[in-house]
């Protein structure tokens, strides 16, 4: 079965770099404004999430997990929710722990690799359906991938998930975020975690270094300092290793779809790797040339966007 594809997508030929198809669906591209039910539900731990649901009282669910500092209603969220909703699905959109309008209750907060916040969210929902997919963008994509390939109980009614444009190699992607002409992107994240952070120490003090923060240049010094310590790892390199979705591939045993462009900004060369996508059998690769990160704008406006194109296509059509 040819799992690795040779694909292309059709940009706009003005968008003629992947800066410009990252930034461009980024900053100008509408939020739909859709019919969402806001539900909050406490955590095991006494904690809550915020979820965002559309329903049309179908026995099919699509849950779509958001990137870093996302939520719910980010355009490219809401827009695949719309393809799906449009199309008879129910849709949840979720949002990881401080993420929603206000801040979570526990001194941790949400990475990369959380799957139990996902597994709770599933567990949640998944009396009313019969059939649940999964969608997870760059971060949510990783943690998609990672909780399909962990060993641990799911419900079997997950039937395909797809990720895009997702970091299957979390240190290296880390590194290259933060190298060259890409740290645009590392400073505007870096931005709004410290600031997450800095509100977070006035409530744990003791569990926050805030003092820490003028030492932080990169996203990985964050991950050393914070992200990792706080969620229970030595340092950044410990919690890369043990939470990149590439050394979880070999465990997905259901039909998945990774979409990641090979111009993408933030991805490494790990996170193309053709010579495993050719041995798994439940894994299906596409590295288009072109896309961006998170972009895969269409070349006319009203068109939906490549990346919804090819998740609905790959949810509903028979592998």
């Amino acid at each position: 079965m040819p799992i690795v594809k040779k694909i292309e997508y059709d940009h706009p030929k003005w968008q003629f770099n992947g800066h410009l198809q990252t930034i461009i669906p980024s900053v100008f591209r509408q939020a739909f404004r859709l019919p969402f039910d806001r539900e909050r539900v406490n955590t095991p731990d006494g904690d809550f999430l915020d979820l965002d649901w559309l329903r049309n009282q179908s026995s099919k669910l699509v849950i779509i997990s958001h990137g870093l500092e996302g939520n719910s209603r980010r355009p490219y969220m809401t827009g695949m929710a719309r393809q799906f909703f449009s199309n008879g699905y129910d849709v949840l959109n979720w949002n990881y722990r401080g993420c929603g309008e206000e801040l979570n209750r526990k001194p941790i907060f949400y990475h990369s690799g959380a799957t139990y916040d996902l597994d709770f969210v599933i567990n949640h929902a998944e009396a009313s359906y019969k059939e649940i997919y999964l969608i997870g963008f760059s971060l949510g994509g990783n943690l998609t991938l990672k909780y399909l390939g962990e060993s641990r109980s799911r419900t079997e009614k997950i039937k395909k998930g797809v990720a895009v444009s997702a970091p299957l190699h979390l240190e290296s992607s880390s590194v290259k975020i933060s190298t060259g002409e890409n740290i645009i992107y590392a400073k505007r994240f870096l931005r709004t975690l410290k600031e997450k952070v800095v509100q977070k120490a006035k409530i744990f003090p003791n569990d926050i270094p805030v003092g820490i923060l003028r030492k932080i240049k990169t996203l990985q010094d964050f991950d050393d300092h914070f992200t990792g310590p706080l969620h229970g790892f030595e340092n950044a390199h410990d919690y890369y290793e043990k939470n990149s979705s590439l050394y979880f591939l070999d465990g997905i045993e259901v039909p998945c779809l990774i979409l990641n462009a090979q111009n993408d900004p933030f991805l490494s060369e790990k996170c193309f790797p053709v010579s495993i996508g050719r041995r798994l059998e439940n894994v299906w690769m596409e590295f288009p040339k072109y896309g961006g990160h998170v972009g895969f704008s269409p070349r006319k406006k009203e068109d939906i966007y490549w990346s919804e194109h090819r998740a609905f296509e790959f949810i509903t059509r028979d592998q």
